[in-house]
Parts: C-alpha cells; sequence; structure tokens
C-alpha cells in the first residue's frame, strides 16, 4: 500500500523558509539576453554572462536552429559611449562588426576568420553602428576621450570596413547624437540629437541630411522635435517615408513625415517608445510597405501589435508575455527579449503568416516550481497632491511553508534606477529569492517613471528626493493599512539612483527600519561634478542647475544629514565604478560607523556600476539575506556565509 505523500506544510517564521529558488540557481544557469540583429536568415543576440565574468558575447542562430559564439574569450562586445552603452555590434551579408570593450575599437569578423581591428588605437568609442553597403563603410556614433580636461566630443563618423584610414565627421556640434538610418536609396540619412542640459527622454530633434557622392552630408534640416518632445526611433519605410515615435500628444506615440506633414498614424495614451539610456532600443519595424509589427505598454503591460498602415487599425497579436524589448521585424518574423512573471526573458522569435511564437534562446536554462513563484499585483495607491503612484507588489509564497498565526510578513520596498526607469513584471529570481523566503516585496515605479505618459515622467523634475520618497512611503504604508506588511519592518533597498532614494528615504523619514544600497548616490553635488558627459546636467531638472543651486544639493544629500540617520544601512559597492565612484558609499559607511548604527560594508575589485560577476551576484544577496537576518532576529533556511556588521 502506498504511503500518501504529507503535504502539510511547515509552520516557520517570515524570512527563515528555506528555498530553492538559491543564489547557485539565479546565477550559474543564467545570462542577460541584450540587442539583436537579423541579417538575412540568420539571427544575431549578444549574451552578457556571468559565468564569464559578465562576458558579452555575439551568438548567431542559423534558419537550421545551429547556435555558434562568434567572438572567442576574450573579446567582448560591450561599448562605453555615454557610459551605459549599447549598439555594440552590427551584421551585414554574415560580416559582423562590433565594439570590443577592453580597447574599445571596432573589430571585424569576416566568416571563419579572427577578429580584426578596423579602427586606431586610441581613447576613442563607438556605437549604434549601421552598414552604407554602396560606400563601404560603417556609420556611427563616435565618442573622443584623446583631449584630457575638456568633455568628450560626440559625432557622427563614417570609417571604412576595410580600415584602410580614420574616421571621417559627417555630423558634429551639438552634445549628442544617436540613431543613424540611412534611407532606402542611400542618398539621405537621418539621426537624432540633443544638447545639455536635456537628455534624449526630455527633448531631442530629429534631422535628415542629403548624403552627397563623396558621402559628406550636404543640405540638412531639422524634421521634429523641440528640448520639449522627445524622438524615439526614427526608421525608413520601404518606399521612403520617415517615421518615428513621439511625445508631443503627451504620450509617446507614432508618427510619419507625410508628403511635407507629420500625422499621427496612431493615438492612444500608451507608450509606444522607452527612455534611450542605451543604444539600439527598438519597439516597431516593417513586415511589409503596408505593415508594421510594434509593441507598446499600457497599464503596465506591453503589448504586441500589428498596424494596417493604409486603414490604421491596430490588432493585439496574442502572445503570453507582459514584458517586450529590442523588438526587430523582417523576412516575415518578429524577434524580440520578452518575460512573464512565470516565463523568464527569453530570445522568442514569431512567424508573422502563422503567429505561431518559437522560444530561441532563454536567460536561465532552469525551470522553478510554480510553487515557490510569488504572482506580482499591479496596484496603484494615493500619493501627495492627490496623485496616485504604481507599484507590483509580490506576497511571500513557498508551497513548503506558513507563517505563524497574525505574524505579519517583513516588506523589501525596491525603487528602480535610473532614476528615469520603470520595473517589469518579467519573472526576476532576485525578487522571489525574498519572496520565497517569506518576505514581501513591493516594486515601486515612483514618480517620473516611464510607461505612464510624459506629465508623469516629469512629476520627478525639480523633486528628486521628494516625489520618489513620498511613493515608496506611501506605497508601504498602503500595504502596512491592508494588513499585508509588518510596520516594524520595513525595507528599503536599490541601485544607483534607487540607491539614492533607499538612503534619502533612511535620512529624511523615520519610517523604514533598515536598508541596503547598491552603488548608491549619497552625494549629489558629487554627483553634479565628477559623473561622465552623458549625465553631467542631468540633475539640472532633476534638482536644478549646479552650482546656482547648491543649497538645494547640499540640502537633499543623504552624507550631509548623517545626523538624521537612525536605521541600519548594508552598502554594496564596485570600486572600477565611474558614475558612482567608491569614495561617496565610503564616505556614508564611516559616518554611519561615527554614528554607532548598525552597517556592513561590501565592495568588489573590477565592478563598475552593476554586479556581472556571478560570484559577486551571489555573494550581494547572500550577504543583504544575512543582514536582515541579524537586525530583525530570525534564523535563516539556509546557510549563508557571515557579514561583519559593526556596531551590532
Amino acid at each position: 500500500m502506498k504511503r500518501k505523500k504529507n503535504l502539510k506544510k511547515k509552520v516557520a517564521p517570515f524570512g527563515s523558509w528555506k528555498s530553492p529558488i538559491t543564489t547557485d540557481l539565479i546565477v550559474k544557469k543564467s545570462i542577460q539576453l541584450g540587442e539583436i540583429i537579423i541579417d538575412h536568415k540568420d539571427i544575431y543576440w549578444s549574451e552578457s554572462r556571468p559565468y564569464e565574468g559578465g562576458r558579452n558575447v555575439i551568438v548567431r542562430m542559423r534558419v537550421d536552429k545551429e547556435k555558434i559564439d562568434l567572438i572567442p574569450p576574450p573579446f567582448n562586445a560591450r561599448t562605453r559611449v555615454h557610459e551605459y552603452g549599447g549598439g555594440s555590434f552590427t551584421v551585414k551579408d554574415g560580416t559582423l562588426y562590433f565594439s570590443n570593450f577592453e580597447d574599445q575599437r571596432i573589430y571585424r569578423k569576416l566568416p571563419g576568420k579572427n577578429p580584426e581591428p578596423i579602427t586606431p588605437e586610441g581613447n576613442l568609442r563607438y556605437a549604434d553602428g549601421i552598414i552604407d553597403k554602396r560606400r563601404k563603410r560603417l556609420i556611427c556614433v563616435r565618442e573622443d576621450h584623446r583631449n584630457k580636461g575638456i568633455s568628450p566630443i560626440n559625432t557622427l563618423v563614417s570609417i571604412d570596413l576595410e580600415g584602410n584610414n580614420n574616421a571621417k565627421v559627417l555630423v558634429s556640434g551639438n552634445d549628442f547624437y544617436s540613431s543613424p538610418r540611412l534611407g532606402p536609396k542611400g542618398n539621405q540619412l537621418m539621426w537624432l540629437t540633443w544638447n545639455h542640459p536635456n537628455m534624449p527622454w526630455d527633448g531631442n530633434e530629429l534631422w535628415v541630411g542629403e548624403l552627397k557622392d563623396d558621402g559628406s552630408i550636404g543640405k540638412s534640416k531639422k524634421v521634429a522635435g523641440s528640448i520639449n518632445e522627445s524622438i524615439f526611433q526614427p526608421e525608413w519605410s520601404c518606399d521612403g517615408e520617415i517615421y518615428f515615435i513621439s511625445d508631443r500628444n503627451g504620450w509617446w506615440n507614432l508618427y510619419r513625415l507625410k508628403e511635407g506633414k507629420i500625422e499621427n498614424v496612431v493615438k492612444m495614451k500608451a507608450e509606444f517608445g522607452k527612455p534611450q539610456w542605451v543604444f539600439g532600443l527598438s519597439t516597431y519595424g516593417f513586415d511589409s510597405e503596408g505593415n508594421i509589427i510594434c509593441s507598446y505598454t499600457k497599464e503596465e503591460k506591453w503589448n504586441l501589435a500589428h498596424i494596417d498602415l493604409s486603414s490604421g487599425d491596430m490588432e493585439k497579436i496574442k502572445i503570453p508575455y507582459s514584458y517586450i524589448s529590442l523588438l526587430k521585424v523582417e523576412g516575415g518574423r518578429a524577434v524580440f527579449t520578452g518575460g512573464s512573471w512565470s516565463r523568464p526573458m527569453s530570445l522568442v522569435k514569431i512567424d508573422l503568416s502563422t503567429l505561431n511564437y518559437e522560444v530561441l534562446q532563454s536567460s536561465t536554462k532552469l525551470s522553478v516550481d510554480p510553487g515557490y513563484l510569488s504572482f506580482p499585483e499591479a496596484i496603484s495607491f494615493p500619493t501627495e497632491e492627490n496623485k496616485k503612484a504604481y507599484g507590483l507588489h509580490y506576497p511571500p509564497k513557498n508551497k513548503d511553508y506558513t507563517s505563524p498565526p497574525k505574524e505579519l510578513p517583513p516588506l523589501i520596498v525596491t525603487g528602480h534606477g535610473g532614476p528615469t526607469s520603470s520595473t517589469s513584471s518579467t519573472l526576476s529570481l532576485p525578487i522571489q529569492f525574498w519572496s520565497s523566503r517569506g518576505f514581501a516585496v513591493l516594486d515601486v515605479n515612483y514618480g517620473g517613471s516611464t510607461g505612464y505618459g510624459r506629465e508623469y515622467r516629469k512629476r520627478l523634475n525639480h523633486k528628486w528626493g521628494i516625489v520618489d520618497i513620498d511613493d515608496c512611503v506611501n506605497g508601504a504604508r498602503y500595504l502596512v493599512e491592508r494588513g499585508k506588511a509588518d510596520k516594524d519592518r520595513l525595507i528599503i533597498r536599490g541601485g544607483s539612483a534607487g540607491g539614492y532614494t533607499t538612503l534619502s528615504a533612511l535620512t529624511f523619514r523615520n519610517f523604514f527600519k533598515a536598508g541596503a544600497s547598491y552603488y548608491g548616490i549619497s552625494d549629489l553635488e558629487s554627483l553634479a561634478k565628477e559623473t561622465h558627459k552623458f549625465e553631467s546636467h542631468y540633475l539640472d531638472g532633476l534638482i536644478g542647475p549646479y552650482p546656482d543651486k547648491r543649497k538645494i544639493y547640499q540640502e537633499r544629500s543623504p552624507i550631509k544629514h548623517t545626523n538624521q540617520l537612525s536605521s541600519p544601512v548594508i552598502f554594496f559597492q564596485g570600486l572600477e565604478d565611474k558614475i558612482v565612484p567608491p569614495a561617496q558609499s565610503e564616505s556614508m559607511v564611516a559616518a554611519l560607523r561615527k554614528k554607532g548604527l548598525p552597517v556592513a560594508y561590501i565592495s568588489f575589485k573590477g565592478e563598475q556600476h552593476g554586479f556581472r560577476r556571478e560570484e559577486n551576484i551571489k555573494r550581494a544577496l547572500e550577504a543583504e539575506l544575512y543582514f536582515y537576518s541579524r537586525i530583525f532576529g530570525f534564523k535563516l533556511g539556509d546557510r549563508v556565509k557571515p557579514v561583519d556588521i559593526e556596531n551590532l
């Protein structure tokens, strides 16, 4: 007689549950999927691999499904233009061109050959390249760091594909450029450009220039955009019309230039664009002369759709994904990265004739029993000035455990980076790491986040360090009032800009009981004076011009007000970080140490702004868990290497 399996759950305090979602699971079999290129019948993409030290590899898949790595170690396809990169490679007729991280030179990889450089040595960076086949050249953004003591110079340049001469400057004079696009006849080039203090999501311009016989730019004109209008992803249609995404009506919608006039292709209270933190973003493409495949986000969900350009009708394409990115369309196929709360980010191909989809590559090879996965609930909650803010609530979930009666879970509030960014409902093993151990998680899309229109995006203007904190506090309060979280165990964590929100909330509000800062900003003055060119005037919009508004910078810098801190904090910092230098975290740690508050500091050699190496990703998560267990006094269900916590 078979014995029935004991399905009775173990009773254990929140936070102490043992989970199969371990740090080994998160890093050992995981990759980060990046840029996508379709070249004839072949599909190319990039993979960032923690198990190879964060190396970015270009992978090709042929029509017979054979996959092959195209660049051998130690090559690393990653550009540092704008520091955040993107647009690191392009392909034409089977030949690969990519920026190599170590020396930032462009390399050409011919089929069956080793990569060879086609740009000279020197402090130059390249991104967002396209091939001008007629003139045998690559057109791309170049960032020139050769002149020390002055700001890097950004231009559009052409590079001989054989590497026979130095780059020729095509367009110059403005602070930034992106998105060069060659017309279908090869006689026109369009591009995006903007100047300080704007970021590309604040306002930029779309220009078109005539190409002369020698390849230089002749007469050029502005097509759209201004300091108050953001343009995203310009493209040429098959018949030579200009399409682009603009937020001129308050939402990033699709437009076209037809017979000299700009007209709205689809008008919706939805976002077809994204903040251009990196190059190479794409949300639509042409299936044929009269058809577009596009992606857009509405009510915190990304959708895929078909647009009939003759009628203007748009029809959704049913797919099991709530997040879509990097959409490319060519040859009857749509290829994108997509995920959902229960599906990891994957490279997906759709046959546009049958609408059947196929996963080409997954970000993880491991599957997780749904009994350990928390389903995110999209919530909206009241915040200051009678406004609403948004977030994703993940309640604790572990099929093996239940909590003692009347116990409420600790709540981790997460603020995303950027701060002009947004969270996603895609399966996040790091979030499930927490929820499967008995933590509730609130992933906040505070005012200033993208996905809710220009007005919501502008809520953070001159109010960074106020609106984001208000929304994180009010989101946590909303869950506490509904009995979803323990008011005495409220935690806030975040990286970069999310780290600033974390440190500011812990400094200026007596609400959260502990925090974790991942390369978080504590000194706004230092950030204004020391950060890289792309962000060097970003704070003009978020705080105000520096040094004119120096008093406000000081008022909102946690490092200037450590006497107001009363909660324990753990800090994680990359020692090669140029965006938030280690000195910021180290100064904050010293202040907490002097004040006698529990504090821990873990630094990683070789890491920059964001951790890429598997051993460091693993160590950070485990150390953070250990820190909370000591602060809140619960036993861990897993063995974790202890952390040196001072003043405990």
